[in-house]
């Protein structure tokens, strides 16, 4: 099971002691933890555009970190939405955070 992150502290130690990785939709910042399971903290800027478009980028990404959960490290783990993800399918971030995946 994923939980999410929710204090600032524990997404700006992820940036700046993790390791980061990069696609064309999105940044991912994974952090080592002790935690039992994996942490998940998903940031969508203003840029990205009105509260319903960062809601729907958000419910994207965190169902396609759902479907690889048994993959994913028990690590914290901050996902920084990018420009592409606006206009990307569910497929598209499936598929490259399973490539992601493989360099962790």
């Amino acid at each position: 099971m994923i939980t999410s992150i929710k204090e600032n502290y524990i997404f700006r130690r992820a940036y700046k002691k993790g390791r980061c990785f990069v696609c064309p939709l999105f940044v991912m910042y994974v952090l080592k933890s002790r935690q039992n399971a994996p942490r998940l903290g998903i940031t969508v800027t203003k840029k990205q555009g009105n509260a319903p478009t960062r809601n729907r980028i958000r419910r994207i990404l965190r169902a396609g970190f759902a479907a690889h959960a048994d993959e994913l490290p028990k690590a914290d783990i901050v996902v920084v939405a990018r420009g592409r993800c606006r206009s990307a399918k569910s497929t598209d971030i499936s598929a490259a955070l399973a490539k992601m995946l493989k360099e962790i």
